[in-house]
């Protein structure tokens, strides 16, 4: 069983990006605001893993949706 804590930084480490706080905001400021037509998945901004992985995360509505969610929410603003 997982008991890893879901969190923004622990997603940003697993898409293989700086996972700090700063590093985090910077990317939200510089990718926002997502247009709401276009999923979070298809993004430009992502590589074909990191797509994939947010993809099937939401899709088998896995450990990681939640966080997901929260990073897509945070995107649209």
């Amino acid at each position: 069983m997982d008991t890893t804590l879901h969190t923004l930084p622990r997603l940003f480490e697993q898409l293989g990006l700086p996972a700090s706080e700063v590093a985090i905001r910077q990317f939200i400021n510089d990718h926002s605001p997502l247009p709401a037509e276009i999923p979070l998945h298809e993004a430009p901004f992502w590589n074909e893993s990191q797509s994939r992985f947010l993809y099937e995360g939401i899709q088998e509505d896995a450990d990681w949706a939640e966080v997901i969610d929260d990073l897509d929410a945070q995107l649209r603003h």
